[in-house]
């Protein structure tokens, strides 16, 4: 009694272990991401992406553009405001509407063209820094209404969630870093500001933008270090949002594969009618080669279609002694040839040719059994 009561304790202890397992299984998301889950997140718009590396290489790109073209942009600019105080007072109408109209077109019309390649420089450095880690994405997933969105409560949850709390600590940090970059360029720069004392303001200004745009130069380019370490974690929380527990891989896999049962239900028919094709086959054979219980292989050699004898059935114990039945009833010749029987069944697929190792035997059996239908025919 005490023995069976242990059985049974035991029985039942394994049992929930093998449950506790399968629900660990299903619970913990440990496993890597499959391609196919991957391929479903981006059509919904989930993608590698750090934002902070996009806004730091559109910033750099900007402020780059301007120190470079900043020369030409400065002139551009005092050339228009020029020409709006000098000419534009000598035209009649100035002070009408259709005069005020002229003149605020053409100076937006000229201010276009001078911030131009600025603009270029930065929908440019937009378009390819999204490229890079993105790829090319069409999908309008992304701008479904979702009500979740709007709930008070999810919205307080998201607010004071672990994400929120890292994303305020590495704005604080990004903040930190950036102003004390800046603060370390001007104060090293604060220098020349007393030698500007003498200097006309227009030298003055120059010195400024320069100042200002080096420093913002400087900047973006801790802006851009900073972004690529965010690219890092991003990379990190993307691939741990993808992960997949066990059960999900065995669903997937049962979706993209089909139920198990069902596969080997199609195997099986598949088998059948191999099967079918193969002894339908057998009394077009010359030969039927066997050991001769165990194994036995069909041959037909036709010189016109193949350049060797090629196996057209073949099989072991119950297939063995159908494929011998078959020929009986069609006449084709059976031939005892126990190492040569075995070799082919186990080298040989069916429809494939004789190798050329074995080319020799194959070809006494033949030459047999051409001999005994001349005799026969005789």
């Amino acid at each position: 009694m005490e023995n069976k009561d242990s059985k049974s304790h035991q029985k039942s202890t394994v049992r929930i272990k093998a449950n506790l397992q399968l629900f660990a299984d299903n619970g913990d998301k440990t496993e890597k991401a499959t391609p196919r889950k991957r391929s479903k997140a981006r059509e919904e718009g989930q993608v590698l992406q750090s934002r902070e590396l996009n806004s730091a290489i559109v910033l750099l790109s900007a402020f780059v553009t301007l120190r470079i073209f900043g020369q030409r942009i400065y002139e551009e600019i005092l050339k228009c405001l020029k020409v709006a105080i000098t000419l534009y007072p000598t035209k009649d109408g100035l002070f009408t509407i259709d005069g005020l109209m002229d003149v605020y077109s053409e100076t937006l019309i000229t201010y276009l063209i001078i911030a131009a390649p600025v603009l270029v420089v930065v929908l440019v450095a937009g378009v390819v820094s999204a490229y890079a880690q993105v790829g090319f994405l069409f999908t309008t997933k992304t701008l479904g209404i979702k009500f979740s969105r709007i709930d008070p409560l999810k919205g307080l949850k998201r607010i004071f969630s672990p994400k929120s709390l890292v994303e305020l600590l590495k704005s604080i940090i990004k903040i930190a870093i950036v102003a004390y970059i800046g603060y370390v360029y001007i104060k090293g720069e604060a220098i020349n500001v007393l030698s500007m004392m003498d200097v006309d303001v227009v030298s003055t200004a120059a010195f400024l933008g320069s100042t200002i745009t080096n420093a913002a130069i400087r900047m973006c380019i801790a802006l851009v270090v900073i972004g690529v370490a965010d690219y890092g974690y991003q990379w990190w929380e993307y691939e741990k949002s993808l992960r997949m527990s066990k059960q999900e891989i065995k669903e997937e896999n049962k979706e993209v594969e089909g139920n198990p049962e069902i596969k080997s239900k199609i195997r099986q028919k598949q088998r059948q009618m191999s099967m079918r094709r193969m002894l339908q086959d057998i009394p077009k054979a010359d030969v039927v080669i066997t050991n001769p219980t165990h194994y036995a292989v069909a041959i037909k050699y036709d010189p016109e279609k193949a350049d060797a004898p090629i196996v057209v059935a073949k099989g072991q114990d119950y297939i063995a002694l159908r494929i011998k039945e078959i020929a009986k009833e069609n006449k084709v010749e059976i031939v005892e040839n126990k190492p040569l029987a075995r070799t082919l069944y186990n080298t040989v697929e069916i429809g494939g040719k004789i190798p050329p190792e074995l080319y020799q035997a194959v070809a006494e059996v033949l030459a047999f059994v051409y001999s005994l239908k001349e005799k026969i025919n005789k």
